[in-house]
């Protein structure tokens, strides 16, 4: 039987929706559809919670520190003020390292930079509250991880500039850093392709009856390729020590997160797909980032599964140096984002506590530009883009466990030309 007409039907005519930002540029800025919630509001289940009961967390914002600045609720891990002091530097350290570095770029000294502004307390916070082994699977917006474990500044400058020093031998874009000795996984400019990494490094943990947990990032526009959901699958069906994170900054690149589909269902209720617990962390938030953290490790390493964390958060500054957020977003909108800046809410909280004051926090931000300033000076020494290089030699070297014929063949043949040139030269 023929289709009805259309125009004589009673249905209505179909309409694609397409997610719009709250604001453009030249639009008053609103953050109307955030529900910040209320701090210390959201319960804590127990680690071994089966996911059917915990179906509403992905739905709840967790928040540790309220409006007065101090640490209420169940997910408050009441950390000693000195531990506090040492993440807010490690973030304060992060930014001060980031301004600086972003003006080298614009000094022609690298070929790209990315900032972390907004996002500090995330990976300061989780490096310090996992152990030492658990390996991390970064993205580029993680250098907070490398500078709350003491890795050196002359080091990562030399990474960034890729030089004759770069530790990675000009193998990586700058600011893709690889540090195994800090736990430190490879950065790839495919976001995805980490978390589908930190799965199988968990599951060979487990196979090999370790005790070393993964922890992993993708940002909100990862969420929509294949790797997100192919790790997710294997992380359940094999009950992978590892935790997954979604860095949702408000924006992928220059795209709204809107187009991956967060709208009506938030970003961490795609756990619950999977059959394991999904919960959504204030990424502003210090200790709710480290509350959040410790929950999901400990649920790791007693054999419970993964869980999946989308940490709320915005990014305050464009998606690299080549990006301009005034052209998809309105100037000022990082002023108004309704959960605050992280270094601001924790230096609060310090001085709620007695344990931290205006004056103290002046000198340490002078102390951290100074050896930032020292690092980077350091690095110039050695050289910058195109001034100095690692040695050629190098590309040989680490692209298998043992050299092959072909890579043994090319690398005589530099040999040759290099001595063909230089007795010509003679």
């Amino acid at each position: 039987m023929p289709n009805p007409d259309p125009t004589k039907s009673n249905l209505p005519r179909l309409e694609l929706h397409i997610p719009e930002p709250p604001s453009r540029p030249g639009e008053e800025v609103t953050f109307a559809h955030v529900n910040r919630g209320e701090a210390g509001a959201v319960r804590r289940p127990d680690i071994a919670v089966h996911e059917s009961e915990v179906r509403d967390l992905p739905y709840e914002l967790i928040r540790v520190l309220d409006d007065d600045d101090k640490a209420v609720g169940p997910w408050d891990p009441k950390l000693a003020p000195e531990t506090l002091i040492k993440g807010l530097r490690a973030m304060m350290l992060t930014r001060a390292f980031d301004d600086r570095l972003f003006r080298a770029h614009r000094q022609g000294k690298t070929s790209f930079y990315m900032k972390s502004t907004g996002e500090e307390a995330i990976a300061a916070a989780q490096s310090m509250a996992l152990d030492k082994g658990d390996m991390f699977f970064p993205t580029y917006r993680a250098s907070a991880w490398l500078h709350a474990r003491n890795y050196p500044l002359t080091t990562m400058c030399n990474q960034i500039f890729s030089n004759a020093e770069d530790p990675l031998a000009g193998k990586q874009l700058p600011i893709l850093f690889s540090a195994r000795d800090y736990d430190f996984y490879s950065i790839s400019g495919n976001l995805g392709v980490r978390f589908v990494h930190a799965v199988g490094w968990a599951m060979a943990s487990a196979y090999k009856n370790d005790t070393k947990i993964s922890l992993a990032y993708v940002g909100d526009g990862t969420t929509a390729e294949g790797d997100f959901h192919e790790a997710m699958t294997f992380a359940a069906a094999y009950r992978a020590p590892t935790i997954l994170c979604v860095t949702n900054n408000q924006y992928a690149i220059s795209s709204f997160a809107g187009f991956a589909a967060p709208e009506r269902l938030p970003f961490a209720a795609k756990a619950l797909a999977y059959g394991f617990p999904g919960i959504k962390v204030d990424g502003n938030d210090f200790l709710a980032v480290w509350g959040a953290t410790q929950w999901a490790a400990e649920r790791a390493r007693t054999n419970n599964g993964p869980t999946l964390i989308e940490f709320y958060t915005y990014r305050a500054e464009g998606h690299s140096t080549s990006d301009d957020p005034s052209a998809y977003r309105p100037k000022d909108e990082a002023a108004h984002w309704p959960l605050g800046d992280p270094v601001d809410r924790l230096k609060k909280h310090l001085i709620v506590l007695g344990a931290w004051d205006e004056d103290k926090h002046t000198a340490l931000e002078a102390e951290l530009k100074e050896q930032v300033k020292v690092a980077v000076k350091e690095a110039e020494a050695v050289g910058t883009l195109g001034q100095s290089k690692p040695p050629i030699e190098e590309m040989f070297e680490d692209v298998f466990a043992e050299k092959d014929w072909r890579l043994k063949e090319q690398e005589r043949d530099l040999k040759a030309r290099r001595a063909a040139r230089e007795g010509g030269a003679a």
